[in-house]
């Protein structure tokens, strides 16, 4: 039992510690919590926190049955998953394949948010779309029914400097809402840069090992 009242109090810390540095009260803060017993999930979600993320659906599926909230998938999406990441995720920020999106399409039962991802260096291992792919792509995804694009995501590439990669993605985000006006979301900034990702127009960040703690000690 003490190991459990610790645990709470360390995630309640750390939580109040991140939530005070979030500047703008338009941020949606995203748990990220792969790797992380549900139990941890249980905790933060009695502790206010509305927003998870997974990037393996088979824990999102498990946690998202156990703990009801707002789940976000964020992780690399493989075809033949679609249907089943379909069935618990409310919101998927990794959508940069056309065959994805009408895959997803043809599978929903209900309507799904989604946020194209953003490659700023075309790395194909960090996946995501190019700026001069990227609206033919938004054009073709925006006609599909169920699929609501609220906006784009991008993980920088490495060693790109933090304000620099971010004030790149903003004016490319700037440009696409002049196209697609609704699409007024941003998914940008991690554990390590979200702060940064904040003052350049961020408003979901995906927070993990700042609130949970070295992933390697679980697991």
């Amino acid at each position: 039992m003490s190991n459990q009242v610790n645990r709470r109090e360390e995630l309640e810390q750390n939580l109040r510690s991140v939530q005070q540095r979030i500047t703008r009260s338009d941020v949606t803060l995203i748990v990220v919590t792969k790797t992380y017993p549900v139990s941890d999930v249980q905790i933060l979600k009695e502790l206010g926190v509305e927003n998870f993320g997974e990037n393996r659906n088979e824990e999102g599926d498990v946690k998202s049955v156990l703990v009801p909230a707002i789940w976000h998938y964020q992780g690399e999406i493989q075809s033949r998953k679609l249907p089943l990441i379909a069935q618990w995720a409310n919101v998927i920020h990794s959508l940069d394949e056309l065959s994805h999106a009408k895959k997803l399409s043809s599978v929903l039962t209900k309507d799904l948010d989604v946020f194209i991802q953003l490659s700023l260096d075309g790395d194909p291992d960090r996946g995501g779309v190019s700026r001069e792919n990227l609206p033919h792509l938004a054009q073709e995804i925006s006609a599909l029914a169920g699929i609501n694009i609220l906006g784009l995501m991008c993980v920088l590439p490495l060693g790109v400097e933090a304000k620099v990669g971010f004030a790149e993605v903003a004016e490319i985000h700037r440009g696409f809402q002049r196209d697609f006006p609704n699409a007024t979301k941003l998914s940008a900034g991690m554990s390590g840069d979200f702060e940064i990702a904040i003052d350049f127009g961020a408003t979901h960040i995906r927070v993990g090992s700042q609130i949970l703690g070295p992933r390697s000690a679980h697991g």
